[in-house]
């Protein structure tokens, strides 16, 4: 591993005279549970500025051990979650690359287990609030399990795992209040960030469309930290994970996403149940971005800090494989609640690198399940175990399921020849990297750039993109009672981009009093990365989307049915809507069923809406604030819209001849409706004033 200067950020070592022992009795003195004043609450211990962090790390291991035990025995973070079962397959051998048997070649076929979730909700709350999402996955390899733990998003909001506990405590509900729940628009979170500027670029992330999925079948994943792929040779590279959704990416607008809460609050849970048990699977294709050292060492950035991302035009993202998820749990609490993800369960051809977040995350999520799940055991439980033979000299225990034979339950023994031993060819090795190093608390200085990044990603994405990143951070600075919060996250802002911030100051009437910022080291000017854009990836499609047809009385059966077979044909779902659940009946007097009622499905619930009816069914839905609510939050929200036989009501939401608004008059007119429904938003539609 290359060196690279390291710079200390931490005050120096003062006496322990008076002064500073009345500062402790006071309690303005950071110390350990033990009363042992703190130097450095921003660094865990390294081995150099970039080396790996060290086991003897005490304050690091008190402070995530408490973290770890504060909830039980629902999760601290990632509470809420749904997940499903299925398999993993590469498309060629990384032999080359890796020695991981289940990357080895194309017949190789891996069983998994997948979990999405939210961070900051407790496991009652609602599917979409504005946060990250969970992205994890065990494979149950013939090696073990490797559990690849991410998010939604590449980046993270800290560098160090040391900050993890303070981040999730600014996140979460307030202290003294209880409140909010799953959001971070209040003042604990935003002080947080205002005072850690290495949280900005993730922020640019959690305040996109990125925080808002459509679907958990509809957005990518990443591993967020570097890790290495080692091969035979006992070559190895840096490497970061990618997920990419088959269905490509969609995201609600944060409109939708309010009332889609209200209106289902297991939207995505629903989503993904309703989408495996008719046959329609999620699939997501696994990507690596591999990284020499000498690549590493040229980046303007460095490698092992979790708050950057590799543009995929520096580092191209090879795709080595696909997961397909075909079966729902068959007992939500036995498997979605109780399995427990573990960085540090990997297999060999897969290692860490010395990044400090990854570093502190191997000891934490180890913690947390002995915690959370009550036992050392917690490996045993169907959800946990490996698919593959394992055997060692670990015994009894608190919910201990097996029942070890023979007398040997220690290794070196002469008594059970035949018993588990060691296997210098077949066993884990870790990579022989060069560690050197004092050991110190500090920040590697190739660490300190704090804006290079969040301003590239906010330049990089679409006009539509930023303007919901000014909106949303708008929104969460209105709820932020303290003004000089406000005012130092609109310096942080000026900083990142001065439009961004002129725009954000100018809605909260704060033009002028941002607060000025002196960054650790100044922002460069890096390339756009078009890959790191939400919208415009991928093909247009209609796969894995839903579109609800609002039908009342005298519409035309024949071109309902000739329409919904065109959407079936386009892979994806046609949901029959009516005032009443019972139906409607069409223009020759014949009833048709309907899944859902009108007043219980706005329109927020689906990709795309029509409305059918005839003269009696126009004068009808006119009448109905359900039916124009539903028309004009369609309209507000930039969908496809395709309407017949409702002229009226079409005048009364005021959507005639406005863009993406198709009139289906006959059967020739739906081609022209699903095209523009492809493309999911209509964004050149200008809303009536």
């Amino acid at each position: 591993m290359s060196k690279k200067t390291s710079t200390p950020n931490t005050p120096a070592v003062t006496d322990g005279g008076e002064t500073h022992q009345q500062a402790q009795r006071d309690g303005t003195v950071l110390t350990t549970n033990q009363g042992l004043p703190i130097s450095d609450n921003q660094n865990s211990l390294k081995a150099g500025g970039r080396g790996p962090t060290l086991l003897e790390d005490f304050i690091l291991r008190e402070k995530i051990t408490h973290f770890d035990h504060e909830r039980i025995p629902e999760r601290i973070v990632h509470a809420r979650g749904s997940a499903a079962h299925g398999y993993f397959q590469p498309y060629k051998s990384m032999k080359h690359v890796t020695r991981a048997g289940f990357l080895s070649a194309p017949n190789v076929k891996t069983p998994v287990f997948a979990r999405f979730s939210t961070v900051a909700g407790g496991a009652g709350s609602m599917d979409l609030p504005r946060d990250v999402r969970g992205f994890a996955v065990k494979f149950y390899t013939q090696e073990g399990n490797f559990d690849l733990v991410g998010n939604n998003i590449p980046v993270f909001f800290i560098q160090d795992a040391i900050k993890f506990p303070d981040l999730i405590h600014a996140v979460k509900m307030e202290a003294d209040r209880g409140y909010p729940q799953a959001a971070s628009a209040h003042d604990t979170f935003w002080d947080f960030i205002s005072l850690m500027p290495e949280s900005l670029h993730m922020i640019m992330w959690v305040m996109s469309d990125r925080a808002l999925p459509r679907s958990l079948r509809m957005m990518e994943g990443f591993g967020v930290n570097t890790f290495r792929l080692v091969n035979a040779a006992g070559e190895f590279r840096f490497v970061k994970f990618h997920w990419r959704p088959v269905l490509g990416t969609a995201s609600v607008l944060w409109d939708e996403a309010v009332k889609i809460s209200g209106a289902d609050p297991d939207f995505h849970r629903r989503d993904l149940y309703e989408a495996i048990a008719s046959g329609n699977f999620p699939e997501f294709e696994l990507g690596f971005q591999i990284i020499d050292q000498e690549t590493a060492d040229k980046l303007p950035f460095d490698v092992l800090d979790a708050t950057k991302v590799i543009p995929e035009e520096l580092v191209p993202i090879e795709m080595v494989g696909k997961m397909v998820l075909d079966r729902n749990p068959d007992n939500f609490f036995a498997e979605t609640e109780q399995v427990a993800f573990c960085p540090s369960h990997v297999v060999p051809g897969i290692d860490f690198s010395e990044d400090p977040l990854l570093q502190g995350r191997l000891f934490s999520y180890l913690d947390t399940q002995l915690s959370r799940l009550g036992s050392p055991n917690f490996h045993e439980l169907p959800i946990n175990r490996p698919q593959c033979p394992f055997a060692n000299m670990q015994r009894d225990g608190h919910m201990q399921m097996l029942v070890p034979k023979g007398r040997a339950n220690y290794e070196p023994n002469s008594i059970e020849p035949k018993g588990p031993r060691e296997s210098p060819a077949a066993g884990f090795h870790t990579a022989p990297v060069p560690v050197e190093g004092a050991k110190v608390r500090l920040r590697a200085a190739s660490f300190n750039d704090h804006y290079s990044q969040a301003r590239m990603f906010y330049r990089s994405v679409t006009p539509q993109e930023q303007q919901h990143i000014g909106e949303a951070i708008t929104f969460e600075l209105s709820k932020v009672e303290m003004p000089e919060i406000r005012r130092k996250i609109l310096g942080h802002l000026h900083l990142i981009d001065e439009k961004l911030g002129a725009l954000v100051a100018d809605e909260l009437g704060m033009a002028g009093e941002a607060e000025t910022i002196t960054p650790a080291a100044p922002p460069v000017e890096l390339e756009p990365s078009p890959a790191l854009r939400l919208y415009g990836k991928y093909e247009p499609t209609l796969k894995g989307r839903k579109i609800g047809i609002l039908i009342a009385p005298g519409f035309d059966g024949k071109l309902m049915s000739t329409l919904t077979a065109a959407i079936g044909n386009e892979g994806a779902k046609a949901a029959i809507i009516a005032p009443k659940v019972g139906g409607a009946t069409d223009s020759t007097g014949t009833k048709h069923a309907a899944e859902m009622a009108l007043s219980g499905s706005p329109s927020v619930l689906f990709d795309a809406v029509v409305v059918l009816a005839g003269a009696d069914g126009d004068k009808a839905l006119t009448a109905n604030p359900d039916a124009v609510s539903f028309l004009m939050d369609a309209c507000r929200h930039l969908k496809a819209i395709g309407v017949a036989g409702v002229p009226t009501l079409s005048e009364r939401t005021h959507i005639t001849g406005l863009a993406g608004v198709s009139e289906l008059a006959a059967s020739k007119d739906i081609a022209g409706f699903l095209d523009i429904a492809r493309n999911g938003r209509v964004w050149n539609r200008k809303l009536p004033t």
